[in-house]
């Protein structure tokens, strides 16, 4: 049965990166591989109980991610009908290319510790479509912007998945993983883009020519500037909201769309139909990417089989087996979340190590917080801000593969040697 599930996994991941050689969409590659993959485990398990119950509590996993996603999306949205973005691009006046990719690099590293890595890049990208009129420049930065925006949110507990899974776990302390992996991911993002700094030169920003600029209904100052603050102030809070009542994230971000959709409905209460339409949130939950969305569900439920079955599990088992230096098997664990989503990864390794032998805080953890947050930029499906990428711009496998995955990867290495240099001097 597992050399089974495995073949199918790989499979389904190479349908999913040849996408666009063999014309079959992503999404449809990442639902058949999920289905056969839970056929296969439910037809050969021998216990159905137990696979209802682990396929209830893989979607509940799921949903929660999907439901978070949609809610941001929607937001970006609603601020966006309203121009409100226009409230950041007015401001950057910047005519070098080189010079937008460091504000924007920047950016996406301390907003994304705050809010966390994939509202973050929802959001910025969101951003470059307003000020970026060629194609090959925006998605050249939505790459920079997930090296950046997992970058940022691997020294934060509330940035990146994983190192939350870690702070919740106790694992790490909030105060020490900001200590301790701040300056690797600084440097994380800084390697790479100083390299693309120098590639770019002193090229010029190409912005929207106006018969491409997306048409948005006519608003008045004070309904761009509320809507806004309100949806950034509503993805800001969600962290909050969390860390107050211990829910999870996408019961805030539901939380804080129904008041924006109040909001809406209340300022835009007495124009007619046709003009209120555009800036309703109904409007709004038209234009998000749904193709993405089932995508992100097919991979997700594909990955929790490899979870259920213990596959993640023998193969940490056979890295520490095999190499026996936590420095080593880190990094590479590292560098297998490009491939495999690092949730279930972290997981693993969380049921794999005691905290008796490895207490909080200890290098254990604060190397594998940076690592599983990193690592995953390598490819393009390796994090859900690579995922949230791939489908807002239509980015293909091997085009992030040719253009970016290199820089990922020498960000990803000269991080670690530096957390690893650092460790040995002050200890």
């Amino acid at each position: 049965m597992l050399t089974a599930l495995v073949i199918v996994f790989v499979l389904a991941y190479a349908a999913i990166a040849l996408e666009h050689p063999i014309k079959i969409n992503k999404s449809a590659s990442a639902l058949i591989g999920a289905g056969l993959l839970w056929t296969i485990y439910a037809m050969l398990a021998g216990d159905q109980h137990l696979v209802s119950e682990q396929l209830g509590e893989s979607l509940m996993g799921t949903a929660q991610i999907v439901f978070f996603l949609m809610g941001a999306m929607t937001i970006v949205e609603v601020v966006d009908a309203h121009n409100g973005f226009e409230v950041i691009t007015s401001r950057i006046n910047t005519k070098k290319l080189s010079t937008l990719m460091w504000m924007v690099g920047f950016v996406t590293f301390f907003l994304s510790a705050i809010l966390d890595n994939l509202t973050t890049t929802i959001v910025m990208i969101s951003l470059m479509k307003k000020l970026l009129g060629k194609r090959d420049d925006r998605l050249f930065f939505a790459g920079i912007i997930v090296i950046a925006a997992n970058a940022g949110g691997a020294w934060s507990p509330i940035g990146d998945v994983t190192t939350t899974m870690l702070w919740i776990g106790g694992q790490i302390t909030a105060l020490a993983i900001m200590e301790g992996v701040f300056m690797p991911s600084m440097v994380n993002l800084l390697v790479p883009l100083a390299v693309t700094s120098y590639m770019l030169g002193a090229r010029p920003v190409e912005g929207l020519e106006s018969a491409d600029v997306r048409q948005h209904a006519n608003t008045t100052k004070f309904e761009q500037n509320l809507m806004f603050a309100l949806g950034l102030g509503i993805l800001v809070a969600v962290p909050v909201f969390k860390t107050v009542t211990h829910l999870p994230p996408f019961m805030g971000i539901l939380f804080g769309l129904g008041i924006l959709w109040m909001v809406g409905d209340v300022i835009h209460r007495n124009k007619d139909d046709d003009e209120r339409a555009p800036l309703t949130l109904v409007h709004a939950l038209t234009k998000i990417d749904m193709g993405s969305i089932v995508f992100f569900i097919g991979i997700l439920l594909a990955v929790a089989t490899l979870e259920h079955t213990h596959i993640l599990t023998s193969l940490a088992q056979w890295m520490d087996a095999s190499f026996g230096r936590l420095d080593v098997i880190v990094m590479l664990i590292g560098l297998v979340s490009a491939v495999v989503d690092n949730v279930p990864l972290v997981a693993a390794s969380m049921g794999m190590y005691d905290m008796t032998a490895h207490p909080a805080d200890s290098f254990l953890w604060e190397f594998m917080a940076y690592c599983a947050g990193t690592g995953g930029s390598i490819l393009i499906i390796g994090s859900a801000a690579g995922v949230a990428a791939m489908g807002l711009e239509k980015i293909d496998f091997f085009w992030y593969m040719k253009r970016i995955s290199w820089l990922a990867l020498i960000g990803y290495m000269g991080g670690a040697f530096f957390y690893l240099a650092e460790r040995n001097i002050f200890g």
